[in-house]
């Protein structure tokens, strides 16, 4: 017994002693939670929260770093972040934050095993404040950065979209055309010029063009998420390798197993808030496997919570465990085939809009999905803020109608000059290689042979650069989706569609178009907003065809039944929130 009391004081002076240095060791109460939901085959691209894009990054990056506002997972509202409170200025563009004084930078130690707060060479722990989200905001703005989602930033910051879209630097060793200098140069912005201020350690102002309701949500994006400007400044691109890496969340990065997984660990110096209170989870680990083999692995008890592929639906609903263990629900996405609108033959609204008809939604969500997705009549997934639905909008969009795409294919071989399909250069769509994408992609194939004589290639890419691919060169035809950012329509038009917009990747534009967006962004009255998005989507997927609507999302995934989760309606998971009782 003496012995146990020497034992358990010991403990006792070193669990002290860590706290005194401002480190806590890893729990031992071994809540550890194992998943696939949201991940891909392959390996993140990136967790930077300035270059981050696709959906999976943004999983990660959520966990571990926190904005001035985020957005409750269960209800999809918008709540404060590391921001305690906000004001608005009386003409609803000027907003200023007020930030919490008690979050600091934190690190995991591999060699002592424990979550550290991080000092700075005074000695004193770095603490968040209003530099950090003004360096990330700027950061990520900055055209140098070149970050993916600068453009939804930028244009709710005085000045945004000028400064990221400055030229660079002119290189002085460079040839000078002569006829240049007789043209005006173009004056350079600063950061200075950004509506950006830094009011003191824990006031930040941020200042719109525009007076828009949503602004907050936007400023809480994980592209203007607080970053360790330090930590760049020393390490560059391998800031975010877990031996360098600063974040402020409730979890930090334990390890990145590139190509493998990703583990995040309690952070035990997160304060907890009512709207981001602690982790209930000792550590997360993220695996990349796709679902297929993440569904086995789940089957062979090794992961905890994972899709369903969409082979395996129907097994899942008749086994007698699987069963129990399934959960659907709501998932703001949208499914599309998109086009390049650029090049022949995919310029011509008419071939689009043949294709468009010619596919059969309900077949696939019937047939092919399985889950309870809902054909997709246009683009804005219902629910979202301003937004269409079945309900107030049931003749929007688009549908199969086989005589319809008949008359467009007609009318588009006479536009391009041909008499017969035979006629038309070779056609092919590309995906990103994946059973349950393939069923889908194979099944939109095989309508369009059917019901309009075409025989279309599938092409694959590789997963974890597929999207970024995408980007820099739109395949002639290509499945694609999108998610919400924050809960707007404005989200799914404008900041997709806009004819300037760095997301637009199949180069859609329309005058027409653009006014209803731009007018809608702006617009207080939300019956006016929701009938100029109803004119907007009309033009988007019927009269221009400028992409294909297939579904509207639902989650679909298997969950231990030892394993507390929180539904999610936003297509993210907030796992702070998620515990295990095993």
């Amino acid at each position: 017994m003496q012995k146990a009391i020497r034992m358990l004081g010991i403990t006792l002076a070193i669990s002290l002693l860590a706290l005194t240095l401002g480190m806590v060791t890893a729990q031992d109460t071994g809540k550890v939670l194992v998943t696939g939901l949201g991940m891909v085959g392959g390996d993140l691209e990136t967790i930077d929260p300035g270059t981050s894009e696709t959906s999976s990054s943004i999983e990660v990056v959520n966990q571990l770093f926190v904005g001035l506002t985020s957005q409750d997972v269960a209800t999809g509202s918008p709540k404060l972040g590391i921001a305690e409170s906000y004001d608005v200025s009386a003409d609803g563009k000027t907003f200023t934050f007020k930030l919490m004084k008690n979050i600091p930078w934190v690190h995991y130690n591999a060699e002592t095993g424990a979550v550290e707060e991080l000092k700075d060479d005074a000695g004193a722990v770095r603490m968040v404040t209003a530099n950090d989200v003004y360096y990330g905001m700027v950061r990520s703005l900055d055209p140098v950065t070149a970050s993916p989602y600068a453009y939804v930033l930028a244009k709710y910051v005085v000045n945004g979209v000028e400064f990221n879209t400055a030229p660079a630097e002119p290189d002085p060793a460079a040839t000078v055309d002569p006829m240049a200098t007789e043209m005006a140069p173009m004056p350079m912005m600063t950061t200075a010029d950004l509506g950006i201020k830094v009011i003191d350690d824990y006031t930040l102002e941020v200042t719109s063009p525009d007076p828009v309701s949503f602004a907050p949500s936007i400023y809480g994006l994980w592209v203007a998420r607080p970053v360790p400007s330090w930590a760049i400044d020393e390490f560059g691109d391998a800031w975010t390798e877990p031996e360098n890496i600063a974040t402020n969340g409730p979890f930090a990065l334990k390890e990145w197993a590139h190509e493998q997984s990703l583990t995040l660990i309690k952070n035990p110096f997160w304060p907890g808030t009512a709207d981001i209170p602690q982790a209930k989870l000792d550590e997360v680990t993220f695996r990349f496997l796709d679902p297929a083999a993440a569904f086995a692995e789940y089957n062979a008890g090794t992961m905890d919570a994972v899709g369903v592929p969409l082979e395996e639906i129907e097994r899942v609903k008749a086994d007698a465990t699987l069963s129990k263990e399934y959960r659907t629900g709501t998932n703001p996405c949208t499914y599309y085939i998109g086009f390049d609108n650029t090049e022949a033959p995919m310029d011509n609204a008419n071939m689009r809009r043949a294709l468009s008809y010619a596919v059969d939604r309900q077949s696939i969500v019937d047939n092919v999905t399985k889950a309870g997705q809902i054909p997709a009549q246009w683009f804005s997934r219902p629910g979202l803020a301003a937004a269409p639905t079945m309900e107030n909008s049931p003749d929007l969009g688009i549908k199969f109608d086989a005589v319809k795409a008949k008359e467009a294919l007609a009318a588009a071989l006479t536009d391009l000059g041909l008499t017969d399909v035979s006629q038309l250069p070779p056609l092919s769509l590309t995906y990103n290689g994946s059973a349950g994408h393939g069923a889908i992609v194979q099944a939109i194939q095989q309508m369009w042979k059917d019901t309009l004589g075409l025989d279309v290639q599938l092409a694959t890419l590789e997963p974890t650069t597929y999207f970024s691919t995408v980007s820099a060169d739109a395949p002639m035809m290509y499945r694609s989706g999108w998610c919400q950012d924050y809960s707007d329509a404005n989200n799914f038009l404008y900041d997709v569609f806009y004819s300037k917009s760095s997301q637009n990747d199949p180069g859609f534009a329309d005058d027409e178009f653009d006014k209803l967006v731009v007018e809608a962004r702006t617009e207080s009255d939300t019956a006016k907003r929701l009938d100029l998005y109803r004119k907007a989507e009309d033009i988007l997927v019927v009269q221009k065809a400028g992409i294909i609507p297939i579904y509207w999302y639902v989650t679909s995934r298997v969950i231990k039944p030892y394993v507390e989760s929180v539904a999610s309606i936003t297509g993210n998971e907030a796992y702070n929130l998620w515990d295990v009782s095993r």
